[in-house]
C-alpha cells in the first residue's frame, strides 16, 4: 500500500466570471427595451442555474477562468510540501479544494487522514464565542473528543500566548492574536495533515519562527504531513522537503526545494523596459570564453560585464552584491575609485573579473549599487541579474551540502605516534 496521504490526480478548477457588457455599462443613452431585454435574459439564465444547482453569474457576459489545470502530485506521510507561485497562480484554490471547502471541476483528490486547515485569519472561529469556547468548537469540528481537546488545551493556550484573553470574545482580538490562537489549535490537535496558507505573515517575526519550528517538529517528530504556502523562499528552503511551483494554474516544477525555488526566482524578477535603470543599461555574466551565460559549472571563473549610461559624476563608486536563494548577502564586489571616461556620448562598458568562486550548486542573484564619490547612493537595482551554479562533472556523494560555499580542504588521519 502506498504511504501517500494526499493524492492529487489531474485536478482542475473552473470559475465562471460575469462581466457587464461595455455597451451596456458605458453607453450614455440606452433604450428602455434594451435594458428590459438584457435583464430578462439574465434573470432566465440565473433561474436555470438555480434549478440545476449551478453558480449564479452576475453580468450579461460570461467568461471562463481556469484557476487550476491538470494538477497532479502526491504527498507522503511526514513530508513537508511547500507550494510557491505568483499571486493568482492557483495556490489558495488548491488548498481550498484539499480542505474540502471548494469542489474541483475535474480530477480527484484522495486524502487519508483528518485535515486541519489555517487558510484565513479567524477561519473556523465564531466571533461571539471566547477563545476558550472556540478551542473546543474547532476541536469538535475536526472530530476530536472533548477529552482529547482537554488533554491538549494547556499546550494550545501556552503556545498562543493568549492566557489573559482566554475568556474574551475573539471578535475583540487583534489579527495577530487571531492567528496565534488559530495556528495553535490547528497544530496541536491530533490531525494527520496540517494545511497552512500565507496567514503567518500577519504575526510578528518571533511568532513566525515559532510556527515554523512547530511545523518542523510535527512533521519530523510526530510524523504528520504539512502543506505550506508561502512567498518567503527562505521559509520554504528551511522547512520543506519538497516544493511545488504553480504557474498559471499548472504545475511548472516539483521536486527538491532548492532548484524549484531557483526556477521561481528566475521568472519572478521583472525588468523595467530595455534598460534596468537610469545608470545601469545592461549587465551580463560571461564565461571563460567571454560568451554571455546564466549558468556556470562549479569552480568555473566568473566575469561580469556592466554597461552604464555616461555617469553624472567624474568620480564614482559602484558595487555588485551577491546573494543566495535565502536573500542573504554572501559578499560584495566594490570599486571606490571609478573614473568614467571623458567622452560622454557613448555608453561605458566595465568588466569585473572575479575568478573562480567556490559556490555550491544553486541560484544566486546580484544587486547593482551606484553612488557618488562621497558614497551617497544614486541608483540601486535589486536582482539586476541572476545566475545558476551547477554541479561539476566529477563524482559527488549523495550527502546534502549545507550553506553556499564549498572550500576544498585536506583531511588526514593523525596517528598516535605523530601526536604531540
Amino acid at each position: 500500500m502506498s504511504d501517500a496521504v494526499i493524492t492529487v490526480d489531474n485536478l482542475s478548477k473552473r470559475y465562471l466570471v460575469g462581466h457587464r457588457s461595455p455597451d451596456q455599462g458605458y453607453k450614455r443613452y440606452t433604450a428602455l427595451r434594451d435594458v428590459i431585454g438584457q435583464e430578462a435574459r439574465s434573470l432566465a439564465r440565473n433561474a436555470i442555474n438555480i434549478i440545476r444547482g449551478r453558480q449564479i453569474i452576475l453580468g450579461d457576459e460570461v467568461e471562463e477562468f481556469w484557476a487550476l489545470r491538470d494538477v497532479s502530485f502526491e504527498v507522503k506521510r511526514g513530508e513537508v510540501l511547500g507550494i510557491i507561485g505568483r499571486n493568482g497562480a492557483g495556490k489558495s484554490t488548491l488548498l481550498k479544494i484539499l480542505s474540502r471547502i471548494t469542489e474541483p471541476t475535474r480530477g480527484r483528490v484522495v486524502i487519508r487522514g483528518r485535515v486541519a486547515s489555517l487558510l484565513e485569519v479567524g477561519t473556523g472561529f465564531h466571533p461571539e464565542l471566547t477563545g476558550r469556547e472556540n478551542i473546543y468548537l474547532n476541536g469538535a469540528i475536526l472530530g476530536m473528543t472533548r477529552a482529547e481537546i482537554r488533554r491538549k488545551f494547556d499546550e494550545i493556550v501556552a503556545f498562543a500566548e493568549v492566557e489573559k484573553f482566554l475568556d474574551t470574545p475573539v471578535k475583540r482580538y487583534s489579527s495577530g492574536m487571531y492567528v496565534r490562537l488559530a495556528f495553535a489549535v490547528a497544530a496541536h490537535l491530533e490531525t494527520e495533515i496540517l494545511i497552512v496558507d500565507e496567514v503567518l505573515a500577519v504575526g510578528d517575526i518571533e511568532f513566525q519562527q515559532k510556527c515554523l519550528g512547530k511545523m518542523r517538529d510535527i512533521s519530523g517528530g510526530e510524523g504528520r504531513t504539512v502543506l505550506f504556502v508561502s512567498h518567503s523562499l527562505p521559509a520554504i528552503l528551511n522547512l520543506c522537503t519538497t516544493a511545488v511551483l504553480l504557474r498559471d494554474g499548472a504545475v511548472a516544477q516539483i521536486g527538491d526545494p532548492i532548484p524549484v525555488c531557483g526556477i521561481y526566482a528566475t521568472f519572478r524578477v521583472t525588468r523595467r523596459g530595455k534598460s534596468l535603470g537610469s545608470i545601469l543599461q545592461n549587465i551580463s555574466l560571461l564565461n571563460e570564453l567571454d560568451a554571455a551565460t546564466n549558468s556556470l559549472s562549479q569552480g568555473q571563473k566568473l566575469k561580469f560585464q556592466i554597461v552604464l549610461s555616461p555617469p553624472p559624476e567624474d568620480k564614482c563608486m559602484m558595487s555588485l552584491i551577491i546573494r543566495d536563494m535565502r536573500n542573504a548577502v554572501l559578499f560584495e564586489l566594490f570599486d571606490h575609485t571609478f573614473s568614467p571616461p571623458k567622452v560622454r556620448n557613448d555608453d561605458v562598458v566595465v568588466d569585473v573579473d572575479v575568478g573562480a568562486l567556490p559556490l555550491l550548486p544553486g541560484v544566486y542573484s546580484t544587486d547593482f549599487w551606484f553612488g557618488n564619490r562621497l558614497g551617497h547612493r544614486i541608483e540601486l537595482i535589486d536582482s539586476a541579474i541572476e545566475f545558476e551554479v551547477v554541479a561539476a562533472v566529477t563524482p559527488r556523494t549523495s550527502v546534502s551540502l549545507q550553506g553556499s560555499f564549498y572550500y576544498p580542504s585536506d583531511w588526514r588521519l593523525v596517528t598516535p605516534d605523530r601526536r604531540k
